[in-house]
């Protein structure tokens, strides 16, 4: 039977490399009926809705998205459709894997990286409460509560215990928030008394940015609140090539929506330089996420294959191969 998934292409660069994802899924051999749901800056424009009812509405019926960039407005605007989409379904995990490639020359490429970040996804300072006080003064909420603190510690222990990950790390700024990030803190402190078997420790924010750059190889997986996880998985991304090469997910009790964390880039869209590595790799973990397991593995390996010959790669990771180029050098190594 076909898994029924929502595509959202989203604008820019988007259709470009969403549709690179889904020639990849089919080589793969995974039966996939897609439900296309338009969803970019002119149509919310038109409509004057973050998340188009269409949008919604097939997500409501698939459970399951695989979603390219939209274009967000910078101070001023209509609300990030990232946001308006994981509070509308409350996808509260945002689990952000970040891996080095083979063959991609990077600091810490010899090291080979492997971690991932579970970053709360639905409260925080993104949880859009501000206020004007009076001309020039204007307050914004953080805002943490005990039941999503809780429920983002146990996905992190649960996804060690279940991967055999050996340490469990939580950000905080509890020196300075005592009773916020402390509240995080102390959910973090009860989650991880379950877990025995698995190691955890906490960093200060800052000093967990200085340790990611200068050591890296000590984490295994990070735990944290929105905005610290919002920064720390793109400062840990640059450490393995940029957003262009990670995968990213947010998951929810009923549904999830995979998608490249990167920008719309709409500098290049249409030119045919995209890196549909991102939104591919998302793939990989929408096929886990549907229990393809074997699909998953051949498609992950055909990626790396491509990457450690290092024939075929786009300009932003040192190649002069177009996005067609690469993505039929990946189904390529998908034949079996």
């Amino acid at each position: 039977m076909a898994h029924r998934i929502t595509l959202i292409p989203g604008d820019g660069i988007g259709p470009e490399v969403s549709a690179a994802a889904v020639r990849a899924l089919e080589a793969a051999g995974v039966a996939i009926e897609w439900e296309l749901a338009e969803c970019n800056e002119k149509l919310i424009k038109e409509t004057g809705q973050s998340i188009p009812k269409t949008v919604i509405d097939s997500l409501e019926r698939t459970r399951v998205g695989l979603k390219g960039p939209v274009t967000t407005p910078v101070a001023g605007g209509f609300q990030s459709v990232n946001v308006a989409l994981r509070k509308r379904l409350d996808l509260y995990a945002n689990v952000r894997p970040v891996r080095t490639l083979p063959g991609l020359r990077t600091r810490f490429a010899d090291l080979k990286l492997d971690m991932i970040i579970f970053r709360e996804n639905t409260e925080d300072l993104y949880s859009g409460i501000e206020h004007e006080v009076v001309n020039d003064v204007v307050t914004s909420l953080k805002v943490i509560t005990r039941k999503a603190s809780v429920r983002i510690a146990r996905a992190a222990f649960e996804y060690a215990r279940l991967h055999h990950r050996k340490k469990v790390t939580s950000v905080h700024k509890a020196n300075i928030m005592k009773l916020s990030d402390g509240l995080f803190l102390k959910c973090c402190r009860e989650v991880g008394a379950e877990y025995p078997e698995i190691a955890y420790n906490e960093l200060i924010v800052d000093n967990a940015s200085m340790q990611m750059v200068s050591k890296p190889m000590q984490f295994d997986v990070l735990v944290m609140p929105n905005l610290y996880g919002d920064i720390m998985s793109d400062l840990a991304a640059g450490l393995v090539g940029g957003l262009g090469v990670v995968p990213g997910a947010n998951i929810g009790d009923s549904h999830a929506v995979f998608e490249a964390v990167h920008g719309s880039a709409p500098d290049i869209a249409g030119r045919g330089l995209a890196n549909p590595t991102a939104i591919m790799m998302s793939s990989v973990m929408m096929l886990r996420h549907l229990h393809e397991m074997k699909a998953a593995d051949r498609l992950q390996d055909a990626i790396e294959t491509v990457y450690a010959e290092g024939r075929v790669l786009t300009p932003d990771v040192g190649g002069a191969a177009t996005t067609e180029q690469f993505t039929s050098e990946v189904i390529a190594q998908l034949k079996p």
